[in-house]
């Protein structure tokens, strides 16, 4: 019979403990926060030490009661909530409402849902840790205080519905700011001019380097046409020659905030979805004869380090599959990032012996997409270095001095497993190109030569990768804290999405011109980034979290006042179509949802007549042969195709229809991508073929 309770956040790490510990254990779920602050009012007594005021959360009160019923049921209760503030808080609500002695030792932590992690962690319960419990306190008293005292202030003086929050604002400043230099960008013209060169039967290309040695820009078609009648009749000759080895390094294992940046890269994840998906391999997934196992390690973390247990498993698993050459000849050790708080290990398989492979049978394919991902990162961390063979060639023709450049990989290393993607979607790997054996003096033939006028491109726009990049360097915000941060912003109405990459909206422009009038400190990267490490002291124990209130708060105190006073009310006008309500006949205007943009009656509230903008294909609907195919999106903001006549017409298709029959069966096409290329296919016969 259970003589212990074991309270968890989910059903499904609920399960997987469960099968570990045996009948000796009752395991629970809270499913997430049993207390928080009430959502109609502050919550917080800002005159009596901010004093916060906890209510169960709505919905909750069935599970307060399931758990309260099966603690009258043992001797002991274990509270093993996630390892980081968020959990260290979760188990103290419910060690208040399940009258737990403060003092007991009752918290269990884990940094991986495997027996032995769990057998162990549960020799070694703990008290609950009051300095990780007090900086959940007081970032969710802060966000509080800046979200309940602002956001009442934009809906009397903007609109109804908006708010603003520490990171929140940042994050929007940031893309604001970025926008700004875009709009602000004169671009400057510039000019390259590649030698298209033989050597024997061989090509290769070289670039104009300058003139005697020293480095020239072409910066007009004047400066071209100068170069062009300096070589003009001129024998290309091999100058100089320089060969060397280099060495690349893998990339270090995940992070946080790394995995949401490659995974938006290579999986084209949004933040959100990275860490739903990382969520269910950590908490576990049932493989077969095994059951339920956790298959990740936490997956909020800033650390890069690795334990020696994991390091070890690593290396036997690649002198087994690759070979000794793919060990590195020193055990990899990750320096620690600055101001990373290091409380768990990076991100890493429970064990690297589970392969991709292995586990394509019993997971989803975002989940053995993400497991891929972070097995492969982990893999190719600990492996030996990737060598390349360089090779650098001056080239004169007169006075012009070109530059031809190759490398060749040598020794794959890590690259056998695992290239890093950038943000502009090309591998590591993809520029490699090697040059045909050259000799010193040899005289090389002339092809063309080819001049192309560029211009400077502005900065990018931010793109999901980009922006949690960023927020990370400059200290703004945690691990935890990017993803919803990011899902808020656009659900306001702040920012939208277009191709990928963040752009303001209007509303998003206002609020933070208003709040830069207003409160500066709010959006000052140094100001927020401080509050981050006053957080961590707290945590660390060295700072008292009420002091730390007590500093922000009476000053933020004195802003708020000022700008109920100042601020002035903004029209914002809405944009009128071309259309009208096809219930009143009234314009139609563009409005913002949180799943884009849609049309409304201007009538409204008298006529709240709604209608999707719709972006037609042009392809007939296969079904009902009366509408047409358009674009439409789905709540999760994913582009699908369906008949016009929705709903007399039920028609959907994830892949974008083509307008043409297929020409074996007549049966509607659609274009399908595979790896590095477009197909088009028949929706109903084998036909394919690649799109041009």
């Amino acid at each position: 019979m259970a003589d212990s309770l074991v309270i968890v956040e989910s059903p499904a790490k609920a399960k997987t403990i469960g099968k570990y510990l045996g009948k000796k254990y009752i395991v629970k779920a809270s499913m997430g926060h049993i207390r928080d602050l009430p959502k109609s009012q502050l919550g917080v007594d800002v005159d009596n030490q901010f004093e916060p005021k906890y209510i169960t959360v709505r919905g909750k009160g069935d599970v307060l009661k399931e758990l309260r019923d099966a603690k009258k049921k043992v001797k002991r209760v274990y509270l093993a909530a996630d390892p980081d503030r968020e959990g260290e808080a979760i188990a103290w609500h419910l060690a208040h409402s399940l009258d737990l002695p403060i003092n007991e030792k009752c918290r269990v932590v884990f940094n991986e849902i495997t027996k032995q992690a769990i057998v162990e962690a549960f020799k070694h319960p703990r008290q609950i840790n009051m300095d990780l419990v007090n900086a959940q306190q007081a970032r969710r008293i802060l966000d509080r205080l800046v979200g309940y005292g602002i956001s009442p202030l934009l809906w009397k003086k903007v609109k109804k519905g908006l708010s603003a929050g520490r990171v929140q604002s940042v994050a929007v400043k940031l893309i604001i700011d970025r926008e700004r230099e875009i709009r602000e960008f004169k671009p400057e013209e510039y000019w390259t001019v590649t030698a298209h060169l033989l050597s024997g039967k061989e090509k290769l290309e070289a670039k104009f380097y300058g003139y005697e040695g020293k480095k020239v820009e072409l910066k007009s078609q004047e400066d071209v046409e100068a170069l062009l009648v300096e070589i003009k009749g001129k024998r290309f000759i091999v100058e100089s020659i320089k060969e060397s080895e280099r060495k690349r390094q893998p990339a270090q294992p995940f992070i946080t905030s790394t995995l949401q940046q490659e995974a938006a890269r290579k999986l084209n994840f949004r933040a959100q979805k990275t860490m739903a998906v990382a969520q269910q391999l950590y908490e576990g997934v049932d493989i077969g004869t095994e059951g339920s196992v956790g298959l990740i390690t936490y997956m909020r973390t800033d650390s890069t380090r690795i334990s020696e247990v994991a390091q070890k498993e690593a290396t036997d698993y690649i002198k087994q599959t690759f070979g000794n050459a793919y060990i590195p000849k020193e055990p990899r050790t990750h320096k620690k990032k600055e101001g990373a708080q290091d409380a768990h290990e990076a991100i890493r398989p429970t064990s690297v012996w589970r392969t991709p492979q292995m586990l394509k049978d019993y997971l989803t394919r975002d989940q053995l997409r993400l497991y891929k991902l972070i097995w492969e990162r982990f893999v190719a961390s600990q492996m030996a270095p990737a060598i390349l063979d360089a090779v650098s060639a001056d080239i004169r023709a007169g006075r012009a001095l070109f530059r031809a450049t190759g490398s060749k990989i040598k020794f794959p290393g890590y690259m056998k497993v695992y290239v890093e993607g950038n943000d502009d979607g090309k591998k590591a790997d993809e520029d490699e190109k090697f040059l045909p054996p050259l000799t010193q003096g040899e005289t090389l033939k002339r092809e063309k030569i080819e001049p192309k006028q560029h211009f400077t491109q502005p900065p990018p726009r931010y793109t999901e990768a980009r922006l949690v990049k960023t927020l990370e360097e400059k200290g703004i915000g945690r691990p935890s804290t990017y993803a919803p941060t990011l899902d808020t912003i656009q659900k306001r109405g702040y920012v939208r999405l277009e191709e990928k990459r963040f752009v303001p909206t209007e509303l998003g422009e206002i609020v933070i011109q208003l709040m830069e009038e207003f409160f500066p400190e709010i959006l000052n990267v140094e100001f927020t980034a401080h509050l981050e490490e006053d957080l961590d002291q707290i945590e660390e124990g060295k700072a008292d979290w009420i002091q730390i209130l007590d500093q922000f708060y009476q000053p933020f105190k004195e802003r708020l006042t000022f700008a109920e006073e100042e601020m002035k009310e903004v029209e914002i006008a809405d944009e009128v179509s071309d259309e009208t309500c096809e219930k009143c006949q009234s314009p139609m205007v563009y409005k913002f949802g949180r799943f884009g943009k849609f049309l409304a009656c201007s009538a409204f509230p008298e006529c709240r007549f709604t209608k999707a903008i719709l972006k037609s294909t042009g392809v007939p609907c296969p079904k009902c042969h009366q509408g047409e195919i358009v674009e439409r999106k789905s709540k999760k903001n994913r582009l699908f195709y369906g008949c016009n006549r929705y709903p007399d017409c039920d028609f959907v298709s994830w892949d974008k229809p083509v307008n043409r029959p297929c020409p074996k069966c007549g049966s509607l096409m659609v274009e399908k991508k595979k790896k590095k290329e477009t197909a088009i296919v028949c929706t109903k016969c084998d036909y394919e073929e690649i799109k041009t």
